[in-house]
């Protein structure tokens, strides 16, 4: 037993020499001489710190997401999933902002690229229009009054609040209007004269009422269109009522179709008579009011 340990202990003892040769000329490049037990030690301190490395470099960086797998319990996971379906339906909700924003631009600008007529005649059978674009479509000149008109609806909030999910499949033709009043059409939509509404001759102070539920996103006064009520109904669908007497909906309001929601008037230097100037706008474009509604 002695002999084998002073064996071992000779043969760690016993020094090596490591040497570098040139592949071809053979020339000694380097050399490296000690005992093996140095050698030995020398190795495993190495390996032993390329482990500790490699480990803490998997554990403090994504690679332990595809080398150990995920370290997420199920209560992080669902709370990781809930986030991601949270994003996912503000990127929607800031989608449908910006196509707002888009009509209301259109609606108030008097711009747009073609009727739902005329998109119809020109859109294969049973496709819908689709929203103008900015800056295309017929130009009006827009004073200051109506620059101002248009900041105001686009810095209020947007509703849209589809009525049910088959109206918002089918578009507007399924909906069931309400005339906002009832009188003689003085003055008849005409997409190539630019007037995007009827003009209804009425009584002063006749109530006008909401054509379809919805939220009231504008009402005020312009000097040139009076007082102005503004509705943002489901399926990108918009009616304006403009030169009433007064208005008894604020910004916010909920109005159910067929309510009350101002007064007939002669106000606003364009009007020339009691009367209620009506539009109604889908997917950033005029249609023609009589096509749904009986005056």
């Amino acid at each position: 037993m002695a002999k084998q340990k002073n064996k071992l202990a000779k043969a760690l003892n016993s020094r090596y020499k490591l040497i570098i040769l040139h592949e071809e000329t053979f020339e000694e490049k380097a050399a490296f001489t000690g005992k093996l037990w140095y050698w030995l030690t020398g190795t495993v301190s190495a390996v032993a710190v390329l482990i500790i490395f490699t480990t803490l470099l998997i554990r403090a960086t994504p690679l332990r997401e595809y080398v150990i797998g995920s370290s997420l319990n199920a209560y992080d996971r669902s709370r990781l999933i809930a986030a991601y379906a949270r994003i996912d339906s503000m990127e929607q909700v800031a989608h449908a902002n910006d196509i707002y924003l888009t009509n209301l631009r259109n609606v108030l600008g008097g711009e747009a690229g073609e009727t739902l007529e005329e998109s119809r005649q020109t859109a294969p059978a049973g496709s819908e229009p689709a929203a103008a674009s900015n800056g295309k479509g017929p130009e009006t000149g827009l004073s200051e009054d109506e620059l101002a008109l248009r900041h105001l609806v686009e810095s209020g909030a947007p509703y849209d609040l589809p009525e049910n999910q088959a109206n918002a499949r089918t578009g507007i033709s399924s909906y069931t209007f309400y005339s906002p009043i009832k009188g003689i059409i003085s003055s008849s939509f005409n997409a190539k004269e630019q007037h995007y509404a009827v003009d209804i001759a009425v009584k002063l102070n006749e109530p006008v009422r909401s054509t379809l539920s919805g939220h009231v996103v504008f009402a005020s006064y312009t000097p040139e269109t009076g007082y102005v009520a503004i509705i943002q109904h489901g399926n990108n669908l918009l009616s304006l009522y403009k030169h009433c007497a007064s208005i008894i909906k604020k910004v916010g309001s909920f109005v159910r179709g067929g309510e009350v929601i101002a007064f007939a008037g002669n106000t606003g230097e364009l009007s020339t008579g009691p009367h209620l100037h009506f539009e109604l706008w889908y997917n950033g474009n005029p249609v023609n009011p009589t096509d749904y509604i009986a005056f």
